[in-house]
């Protein structure tokens, strides 16, 4: 029970996360920086209006000098930005009239956050899938169960229950006694064309010794002894 318990409680786990990262990336709100062209980067370093370029992937953070918010512009993933200044004459450094380039690596928090957003769709799949399959093999396990006996038999060869741990009762036990001599010996019956009863039904109040004098009789014919409650007897 546990066990299942815990898997159906992972299955909910990784849906959940699917959809918080979905939800996450689909609707993150974008940083206030607008974004440029990289052309459009370029010509303003050429104007000497570019102070700072963080480098990071493929990502570009400009800091111009005319404006307090910095702007964001995105390169090729194979060129260098340093390369695309030289080459349209504009100095890379510290130094006067000179850019800044700083190159940052990619955090190992954001390539493993882009790669659950590229798997994401595979990772709710398999999960809704499973799920499915699960809640399949529940109802298939609950179909072919049903109607299946849930009695627990006691073998009436060792049973320990007689007439004698009854106490009282004697006209009960008078009247079972036949019903102990008809599963003993039922070629006898047999024999004089007798046919055994269906069932003998006791009546009385819960505690009064009912299940005890069927488990006694049980025990007197040496004949197995099956128990069940009423609702299940019923299912």
């Amino acid at each position: 029970m546990s066990s299942r318990w815990l898997r159906n409680s992972f299955i909910y786990l990784l849906i959940l996360v699917a959809i918080v990262l979905a939800v996450v990336m689909l609707f993150r709100p974008e940083s206030g920086s607008r974004e440029v062209a990289l052309s459009e980067v370029i010509a303003q370093a050429q104007a000497g209006n570019v102070e700072r370029i963080e480098v990071t992937g493929d990502r570009l953070i400009v800091d111009l000098r005319s404006e307090q918010e910095p702007v964001r512009s995105r390169k090729e993933s194979a060129s260098s930005i340093e390369e695309l200044l030289r080459d349209n004459g504009v100095p890379v450094g510290s130094g006067e009239g000179a850019v800044e380039v700083t190159v940052k690596g990619p955090s190992q928090f954001g390539n493993i956050f882009g790669l659950l957003f590229n798997f994401l769709p595979l990772i709710i799949f398999g999960a809704i899938l499973i799920f499915m399959m699960r809640q399949a093999q529940g109802s298939n396990s609950q179909a072919m169960s049903f109607g299946k006996s849930k009695a627990r038999v006691f073998s009436g060869e060792n049973s320990t229950v007689t007439f004698l741990d009854v106490a009282g009762q004697e006209e009960a036990k008078v009247e079972l006694a036949e019903i102990v001599e008809f599963l003993k010996y039922p070629e006898k019956f047999a024999a004089l064309g007798a046919r055994i009863p269906h069932g003998v039904l006791l009546v009385g109040n819960p505690g009064t010794g009912k299940t005890l004098l069927a488990r006694a009789v049980s025990g007197e014919a040496g004949v197995p002894f099956f128990s069940i409650s009423g609702s299940e007897f019923v299912e």
